[in-house]
């Protein structure tokens, strides 16, 4: 399906203004130079726009947008820039479970037939084709670390993940061939973090979408993080953007994941692996309760040691990558957070004691891009450490 929305003239890279560092107005040096470093992607015509922040674990310390959220209109980025937020909704959903986890209603290392009785008919599917049941069924740690062996989608949530009603769509998963024998390998998998937000539902006795507002956003004042964008929301929309035919210039295109109109609460379903929207800001209030150790404002959400578990390494030694309980563990020493499909960035720099957040809209954006600008944006940064 051809999702591409034209528009008049979409600028090649040569089109789009350079941006100096002293044509940015910020509140100190080091934003300044933050600035300066990302909009080389938009000078290049990589990216349409970003908006970037930086807090510690008391307030933000900076916010700006670069470039445009779209670009035919000239509408600029602003720290209020809503966007698409995609897979960072793990964190967040995998933070809610954890709460359950903590109160006794479930363990990390019980099997998810416990609690969802048809995922015990699960078979694996060997490599040379043979269909067995797996060595152990899989566990809940499991399905919050990629470990599992589940897919990453069914062919049904491709190309738009939000189609059908969460119980509908776990359902089906258990109809599935695992793809390794679970705890022996590593695949990314919407799946199992969809599975937890279903088990939220069976604990907690509510949606998970109440259970996520009323546990989680609601006490944080996260008032601007949403799986439905509202009128208000939607006028801040950053457009999405991907590399046209010629290969040479952005274009307007639409988010082929996800259904359209964004706001159809009917037709459109949570996506605990991936569905919310958000602004820079409120990102920032998750990220920093995860650096306060679970704690923002006199509220406690997780325990410190819950915290530290889940930003811990839960994948096996030979896997050549990093991730706990729906957290990715970057590179770096002591940062951990996730990405997100478009572009999207939370990092949680305990050692230095920051947080940063990078936000844009570009289809095709790969980890290996998105990590590119998160190192450079994270070494501007360093006037904000210590």
């Amino acid at each position: 399906m051809n999702t591409s929305v034209s528009h008049p003239s979409p600028p090649a890279a040569s089109d789009i203004p350079a941006i100096s560092a002293d044509d940015v107005t910020t509140t100190s040096a080091t934003s300044r130079a933050i600035t300066h470093t990302l909009s080389d992607w938009v000078h290049k015509g990589t990216v349409a726009g970003i908006v970037w922040l930086v807090a510690d674990a008391d307030s933000v310390l900076d916010c700006e947008g670069i470039g445009c959220a779209n670009i035919a209109s000239g509408r600029p980025m602003k720290p209020d820039t809503f966007f698409w937020i995609a897979s960072i909704t793990k964190p967040m959903t995998t933070m809610a479970f954890m709460m359950l986890v903590e109160e006794g209603k479930i363990g990390l290392d019980d099997p998810v037939w416990k609690y969802l009785p048809e995922f015990a008919r699960l078979k694996l599917k060997t490599a040379s084709g043979v269909i067995k049941p797996p060595t152990h069924p899989i566990t809940i740690r499991e399905i919050l670390s990629h470990t599992s062996g589940l897919p990453y989608a069914t062919p049904a949530e491709t190309p738009a993940l939000d189609r059908y009603p969460l119980a509908q769509a776990v359902r089906s998963y258990a109809h599935e061939q695992l793809l390794f024998e679970p705890g022996s390998d590593f695949l990314y998998s919407n799946e199992g973090i969809n599975i937890a937000g279903r088990l939220i539902e069976l604990l907690s006795g509510r949606s998970y979408e109440d259970f996520m507002q009323q546990r989680l956003f609601s006490p944080l004042g996260m008032n601007d993080t949403t799986f439905w964008p509202d009128a208000s929301q939607l006028a801040r929309l950053a457009s999405i953007y991907g590399i046209g035919p010629d290969k040479t210039a952005l274009e307007e295109q639409t988010i082929a994941q996800l259904s359209h109109p964004l706001n159809d609460r009917a037709r459109r379903y949570p996506v605990p692996a991936g569905g919310l929207f958000s602004s820079a800001t409120d990102i920032a209030k998750f990220g920093r309760m995860l650096l306060r150790g679970g704690e923002l404002d006199g509220h406690r959400y997780l325990r410190s040691e819950t915290v530290t578990l889940m930003a811990s390494r839960q994948i096996p030694a030979h896997v050549d990558n990093g991730y706990g309980l729906g957290t990715k563990l970057f590179s770096d020493s002591n940062v951990f957070g996730h990405n997100g499909a478009t572009g999207a960035n939370l990092s949680i720099d305990a050692k230095n004691g920051i947080v940063t957040v990078h936000l844009m809209h570009r289809n095709g954006w790969e980890t290996a891009d998105s990590d590119q600008v998160r190192l450079a944006f994270q070494a501007s940064a360093t006037g904000y450490r210590g």
